[in-house]
């Protein structure tokens, strides 16, 4: 795969800030990926970018030929609801990325919540 095809193949689609909720904001993100080496470039190209490397949480899941993969970063739980949504899409070999900037109050399972109202924004936008 030439070094072109493999950074269109990689392209990062950020969606942004697509809701806010007690002053926490909550950004998605996502790229087609075919293994843990892409999804590890994803990640590193978003992060790139200052906001979201300074970011609270850079929660993701990942469907790949391999099998799943998901990262909570600190905010428990929360990949494997990404996980279970890209599931029941049928959604593969793709990386879904939401990052949390936290607003200074507790969600609890709020939380869950608006981190599925990403993902569903997310996977609209497809």
């Amino acid at each position: 795969m030439s070094k072109d095809t493999e950074v269109t193949r990689l392209a990062l689609k950020k969606l942004g800030v697509v809701l806010t909720d007690r002053g926490s904001k909550y950004a998605v993100s996502g790229a087609c990926v075919r293994s843990r080496e892409d999804v590890d470039a994803v990640l590193a190209t978003l992060k790139a970018e200052r906001s979201y490397a300074k970011a609270t949480h850079n929660t993701w899941a990942a469907m790949l030929p391999t099998g799943a993969l998901k990262a909570d970063d600190g905010e428990s739980g929360a990949g494997m609801v990404i996980l279970r949504m890209m599931e029941r899409e049928g959604l593969s070999d793709h990386v879904i990325i939401v990052t949390r900037w936290y607003g200074g109050k507790k969600l609890g399972g709020d939380r869950f919540r608006r981190v599925q109202d990403a993902v569903r924004a997310y996977i609209e936008a497809l």
